[in-house]
C-alpha cells in the first residue's frame, strides 16, 4: 500500500501538509495531517475506488451539518483525495474493549451509539427507501463529548438492519470475543434502536449470523468460532 509520504512528497498542493499520523485502513492511504496549522484527514483512495471517494464526498457534503460526521473540505478528483476535518478523540472500540471501562459507561456509550444510527437513518431516508452507512465496526466511531461516525466510501442503499446487525458483529468479535457482557450490550443496541424506530429492523438473528460469517474473509484464523456463533445465533438469537 502506498505511503501518504508519497502524496505530500509528489504532489505540489499536498507538500505543505505536515504528517502526524497514518491512520488504519483496509484499502487506502489515510492521515492525520496539520495544513497551515490546521487538523485535516487526507485520505488518498486507490485508483479503482474513485466511485466510493464520490459517495463519501457526498454523504460528508450532504450530513455534515446536521449529524456527527467529519466536514469536508474538498474533493481533489484529479489526485483520489478527500480533504476532512480531523476529529480529536478517542476510537469507540477502544474504549468498548477496554477493561477499565465501566459497565455503566459501555451502556451508555451503546445507547449513544444506536441515536447516531438512527440520526443517520432518518436523516438520509427518502419515503421507505434507506441510506445505510456499511462497514459499521466499532473502529469507524470516534468518542469526544458525543459519538461520530468517519469513513463512509461503503454507504449505499440498503436496510438499516444491516448496519445494526454489522455493528453486533462488531461488538461481538473484538477482543475480548462473545462474552456475556458481549451479548447484553448487542441486545442493548438493538433493544434502544427498536425504541427509536418501531417496526424498522426484522429478522436481525439471521442478518448479525450473515455478518458473522462474512467477517472469515479477513479472519480465517477465526474462522471455526465466527461458525460456530454464526449458526448459534440464526437459531437461538442473542440468548
Amino acid at each position: 500500500m502506498r505511503t501518504i509520504g508519497e502524496l505530500v512528497n509528489t504532489i505540489k498542493k499536498y507538500k505543505k501538509s505536515v504528517v502526524q499520523q497514518e491512520l488504519k485502513s483496509k484499502k487506502n492511504t489515510v492521515a492525520y495531517v496539520t495544513i497551515n496549522n490546521k487538523p485535516r484527514v487526507l485520505k488518498w483512495f486507490v485508483p479503482g475506488l474513485k466511485r466510493q471517494m464520490k459517495v463519501e464526498y457526498t454523504i460528508l457534503k450532504k450530513g455534515s451539518s446536521k449529524l456527527n460526521i467529519p466536514t469536508v473540505f474538498e474533493m481533489d478528483e484529479k489526485n483520489n483525495v478527500l480533504v476532512t476535518n480531523y476529529i480529536i478523540g478517542e476510537n469507540l472500540c477502544d474504549i468498548i474493549n477496554n477493561k477499565d471501562t465501566t459497565q455503566t459507561e459501555k451502556q451508555r456509550l451503546i445507547l449513544l451509539l444506536a441515536e447516531w444510527f438512527n440520526d443517520f437513518h432518518n436523516f438520509f431516508k427518502k419515503e421507505k427507501d434507506f441510506t445505510i452507512r456499511g462497514d459499521p465496526g466499532l473502529r469507524n466511531f470516534i468518542l469526544t463529548d458525543r459519538i461520530w461516525g468517519v469513513d463512509f466510501e461503503e454507504a449505499r442503499s440498503g436496510r438499516p438492519v444491516e448496519d445494526l446487525a454489522g455493528a453486533c458483529a462488531s461488538i461481538l468479535t473484538t477482543d475480548p470475543m462473545f462474552t456475556k457482557e458481549k451479548f447484553n450490550l448487542c441486545k442493548l443496541l438493538l433493544g434502544h434502536y427498536n425504541e427509536l424506530a418501531p417496526g424498522r429492523i426484522a429478522n436481525v438473528n439471521n442478518e448479525i449470523s450473515y455478518a458473522l460469517l462474512e467477517k472469515i474473509q479477513w479472519r480465517s484464523s477465526d474462522e471455526e468460532t465466527l461458525r460456530k456463533y454464526s449458526k448459534k445465533i440464526k437459531e437461538t438469537g442473542l440468548s
